[in-house]
């Protein structure tokens, strides 16, 4: 490889992200990101589904979108629609979908319409690092709300509402998780979303409803989606099919007012999203995905006990958690004595990753003993020398007191 001779650096602007390291592969134990489980990814059906789509359609693939437009492939679109009415009582058309490169490209849809440097959004304390990453590059102020096994609390929405407005800020949206909370994993009652719209209309304020996790819901059941319950079309919905069938496909949906979507399509200048995996993803889910879902909910509930036992057996009560509603991520607590921040750096010399709690939270110094654990991609196997491992370094790193034996599951 030639070596780098000319410096960038002098033409870098102002407030970039730090450079990147070099990829030297996955860990042996890991626990990050939002990787599902390579052994439930229906390759069979997925292989079958792009054979008899791209025999009977391939030819469109001449054609930039497929000839279906610039919101995407329609029968998917249309299959969206139903789903969407069926799971979470939102009566939307095709029309209203747009579908976009993984979920990752929605936000930055809303963003480039709605968001500029200096104005203030309302979140979950406890929320997706992606979307903190991002008001932190574009100079956003965040004002967190405290939550609990319900998820976001009411009260402290109306008074960080109440406060904002008497300071003469109106802020841009609320951004919730509302249904398998990332990273809590908890799920808002109707009572509090019916709440949350009720505080959102009195302020004048937009709701931003991620609902990336929602088919991962243990039961099958979950509630409204907050889009369907609104009576003044004042929520902007995104979804993906990571969680659901792969993250590598990176197919996400965003669902809104022709009002906002209108002035949101303008940013999507990628001449649109691979028609081929929209395509395939079409054809595929419309006869399958409703068998598919239960299985991996049921594999990955396998996986999360195996990843509560090994806890339970390997920290004992050092280690706080609640059995989260769905979902693939587990946020634990560890003494207020361990930084996971550094935590992150002397696991990763023996092969665990881990997600250290304060890139996951608006409130760096709640957040400053927690984790979050991704059990979806590792065996069960790999989650029990990965859980060992790592209860050996927190002794060795920081003192916690680790032990074996069956011991009771603590809530944090």
């Amino acid at each position: 490889m030639a070596q780098d001779t000319f410096d960038f650096a002098p033409l870098l602007p102002a407030g970039s992200p730090p450079p990147a390291v070099r990829w030297n592969g996955l860990a042996k134990y890991h626990f990050i990101g939002g990787n599902n489980d390579g052994d439930q990814v229906p390759i069979e059906g997925l292989k079958a589904a792009a054979d008899a789509v791209l025999t009977r359609e391939g030819h469109t693939l001449g054609t930039y979108n497929v000839g279906h437009g610039p919101l995407g492939y329609r029968p998917l679109r249309e299959f969206l629609a139903g789903k969407l009415k069926r799971d979470a009582g939102m009566a939307v058309s095709a029309d209203d979908i747009l579908i976009v490169s993984g979920s990752l490209q929605a936000f930055d849809l809303i963003h480039g319409a709605l968001l500029e440097r200096g104005d203030t959004v309302i979140c979950e304390r406890d929320t997706y690092e992606g979307m903190l990453n991002r008001y932190t590059r574009g100079g956003i102020n965040v004002v967190g709300i405290p939550l609990d096994d319900g998820g976001m609390r009411m009260d402290a929405l109306a008074a960080a509402l109440a406060d904002c407005k008497a300071r003469g800020t109106r802020p841009k949206y609320i951004y919730t998780i509302p249904t398998v909370q990332n990273p809590t994993g908890t799920i808002m009652s109707v009572e509090r979303r019916t709440e949350l719209l009720r505080l959102a209309a009195e302020y004048g304020v937009p709701v931003f409803e991620d609902d990336c996790y929602s088919d991962l819901v243990w039961t099958g059941e979950r509630p409204p989606a907050l889009y369907a319950m609104s009576k003044r079309a004042d929520v902007i919905h995104i979804g993906s099919f990571s969680k659901s069938i792969a993250p590598a496909l990176r197919v996400g949906f965003l669902v809104a007012p022709w009002t906002i979507m209108s002035r949101m399509l303008p940013h999507k200048i990628d001449a649109g999203s691979g028609s081929l995996e929209q395509m395939m993803l079409a054809e595929y889910c419309m006869p399958h995905f409703t068998s598919h879902v239960p299985a991996l909910r049921k594999g990955l509930r396998a996986k999360l006990e195996t990843l509560m036992e090994s806890l339970n057996e390997h920290f004992g009560t050092a280690a706080e958690f609640d059995d989260p509603k769905g979902g693939i991520f587990l946020w634990v607590k560890l003494p207020d004595t361990v930084d996971t921040m550094k935590l992150r750096q002397a696991a990763a010399k023996e092969g665990v990753a881990i997600n250290p709690g304060p890139e996951w939270s608006t409130d760096a110094k709640y957040a400053g003993c927690r984790m979050r654990i991704c059990f979806a991609s590792p065996s069960h196997e790999q989650i029990r020398e990965g859980i060992a491992v790592l209860a050996d370094v927190c002794r060795r790193e920081f003192g916690v007191p680790t032990r074996s034996g069956n011991v009771e599951k603590v809530r944090a």
